[in-house]
Order: C-alpha cells, then structure tokens, then sequence
C-alpha cells in the first residue's frame, strides 16, 4: 500500500489484471502459432530477445527521465472517447 496509498490500489490492482489478462492472450496466441507453423528459429528468437532488450532498455530510460521531471515526448495511454 506503501506504492500506491490507500485510494490508489484499487486501480493498482485493476491494472496488474489487465497486464495478466494481456500476457495470458499474447501467450495463447503465441502457442497457436506455433501450433500452426511450428516454433521460431534460432535467429528469430535471437532477434525477439534483441527487440525486447531494447525495449527494456528505453523504457528505463524513459522512466529515469520521468524521476528526473524531463520530458520524455507522448505518452502511450489509451483515451475514452466523451
């Protein structure tokens, strides 16, 4: 609670579902697929491992930056539509 205080963790929470429930689909998918194709090549999981190690890597970037109070450009949120 200590992260989030005491108003915040219901949405904490919420959030930490839909990160699961995206993971849970992307890995359901990703077993479909190989189910149909057969699994990835060496290569092409040296390439995925090369995109997610930059991936991690902006986003520490990006998050150091925000501590900082720089202006790292958009944001990636999802809006409602009023």
């Amino acid at each position: 609670m200590a992260r989030v205080g005491a108003r915040g963790f219901s949405t904490y929470v919420s959030a930490a579902v839909d990160r699961q429930i995206q993971r849970d689909l992307l890995e359901e998918l990703l077993q479909e697929k190989e189910a149909e194709i057969g699994p990835p090549t060496p290569e092409v999981e040296q390439w995925a491992a090369e995109i997610f190690r930059d991936a991690e890597s902006m986003a520490a970037h990006e998050e150091v930056a925000r501590s900082q109070g720089e202006d790292t450009g958009p944001q990636r949120h999802a809006h409602k539509a009023d």
